[in-house]
């Protein structure tokens, strides 16, 4: 039997995972896979924390270009994370004609191309099936499952950490801040939570199932990225009055030449399926033009399941190896260049959610819906909520599609009219 030598680099919450599970199910994956994968080699600045994984001796090192320069090595596992030496050992490593399976979303999001490029010019494979979605196998779906379906749109709740705040807010009906405090406290949030919260964790995914879906791969600084930082629990409240759930959404979507690529607090129908997850738990779903709708759940996030997704990626690789195979040297075929380019956030068409708090004086609505009719909008339904008769009047609308433009320029007019006491809140519609 064939045996294929693996050398880890971050020996943190996912290496560890990944060893450990390399090392306890070896003989079970060389029945299955019909070649012996073997843990050569793990590196870590860190060689004293206990992990609670027991490496055989010799295998913890501190030498990092050490593991990727070993000859020996045919799999280079990338678990540092960010952009510095992660980008560097990575590129060091197919430069050596090694595989890589890495998790890193940041670094596909930001230098995918170059990445790709470099693995599809040294004839060596990829795989970074953990890097959406941690143990829902989303990449694997669009490489292999759906690669006979035109991808429609695909519409995911990819942050963890974000969904059980969303879900907590909802059912308890904190405030955000407290909830995300006690997610900290949990260790669902880290210690600065703004890559979570301000929406990039789940930006840097949405650019990687893009350049599945479509073939290109939009730059990050061209993605309108909307967070939950500023989400109010009055807006929580009032859109589950009307049927809804607000999730953080990654949206990518296809309209003729054009691609749509964002992450949005949005409104979701209780009756829809996405409203349905709950707590930290990710799920994508993708529309194909055969296919129709597929949805994919599980733990997003997490030592083992992550693990998990990384391993079946070892796993693969050691496969292709042993029938002299390379599959996926790139994740962005170049079928699409040219052909397809980003949509303008401002083109952007959907129905929307609009809280206004007006003036409680005659002629504020009139205001408020004339403004709106003059650029277009049109009210799909009109809420006056309670205030008990003191200050200003919460009023929600929900618009027919409209463009985001649109939109902007009637609450920009609004904002200057003087009806409202405070700027009006826009969430989208799914």
């Amino acid at each position: 039997m064939k045996q294929i030598k693996v050398g880890i680099l971050g020996f943190g919450t996912v290496g560890a995972g990944v060893a450990d599970g390399l090392l306890k199910h070896r003989d079970a994956m060389a029945k299955r896979l019909g070649v012996d994968i073997l843990l050569k080699s793990v590196a870590d600045l860190d060689v004293t924390t206990d992990r609670g994984v027991a490496l055989p001796d010799g295998v913890l090192t501190p030498d990092a270009a050490a593991v990727v320069a070993d000859p020996e090595i045919d799999i280079v596992v990338e678990t540092i994370g960010g952009t510095g030496v992660a980008k560097k050992f990575v590129m060091d490593a197919l430069a050596a004609k090694k595989r890589v399976v890495t998790a890193n979303k940041k670094l596909l999001a930001e230098y995918g191309r170059e990445i790709f490029d470099s693995a599809a010019a040294n004839g060596v494979d990829i795989y970074f099936g953990a890097a959406v979605g941690g143990g829902i196998p989303i990449i694997r779906v669009l490489r292999e499952g759906l690669a006979g379906n035109d991808i429609e749109s695909i519409h995911g709740i990819l942050n963890g950490t974000c969904n059980y705040i969303l879900t907590r807010m909802e059912r308890e009906g904190l405030a955000f801040d407290e909830v995300l405090k006690d997610a900290q406290r949990l260790g669902y949030a880290e210690a600065d939570p703004s890559l979570d919260i301000d929406g990039f964790d789940t930006a840097h995914k949405a650019c990687i199932l893009a350049a599945l879906a479509y073939g290109f791969q939009p730059a990050l600084s061209e993605v309108q990225v909307e967070g939950i930082r500023h989400l109010s629990g009055t807006d929580v409240r009032y859109a589950a009055d009307i049927g809804y759930r607000i999730k953080l959404l990654a949206v990518v979507a296809k309209d003729g030449g054009e691609v749509e690529v964002g992450v949005h607090p949005t409104l979701v129908p209780t009756s829809h399926m996405l409203a349905g997850v709950n707590d930290a738990f990710n799920a994508v779903m993708v529309k194909g033009d055969l296919s129709d709708r597929t949805m994919y759940y599980g733990r997003g996030a997490g030592r083992a399941p992550t693990a998990s997704t990384v391993i079946g990626d070892i796993g693969d690789i050691a496969r292709n190896i042993a029938h002299g195979e390379t599959r996926w040297g790139r994740a962005a075929p170049n079928y699409a260049e040219g052909q397809v380019k980003l949509r303008p956030a401002a083109e952007i068409s959907s129905k929307h959610y609009l809280r206004f708090m007006l003036a409680d004086r005659p002629g504020a609505m009139g205001v408020v819906a004339s403004a709106l009719g003059r650029h277009g909008v049109s009210i799909l339904a009109l809420t006056q909520k309670d205030n008990s008769g003191n200050g200003p009047v919460p009023v929600v609308a929900l618009t027919h599609r409209a463009k985001a433009s649109d939109i902007s320029a009637a609450l920009e007019e609004i904002r200057k009219s003087g009806v409202t006491d405070e700027d009006p809140i826009r969430l989208r519609v799914l």
